[in-house]
């Protein structure tokens, strides 16, 4: 991927990740939430989290020590 699609991906997953983040804390206030999906949801905020992070490694050049 070159790297202006390297970013335009990352600031996708983030606001992807922002949404998950809004929803894991509307459901944290409901009672009748079903903890399956509380679960899931945080699980795949975590996925999200870790492509962000692989996606960025990319645009950080390897340093020859």
């Amino acid at each position: 991927m070159e790297e202006a699609e390297i970013i335009r991906r990352v600031g996708e997953l983030r606001q992807e990740h922002r949404d998950l983040d809004a929803e894991i804390d509307a459901l944290a206030f409901d009672a009748t939430t079903d903890q399956l999906q509380m679960a899931r949801l945080k699980k795949r905020k975590l996925k999200l989290k870790d492509q962000i992070t692989a996606l960025e490694d990319q645009l950080i050049p390897d340093i020859i020590a």
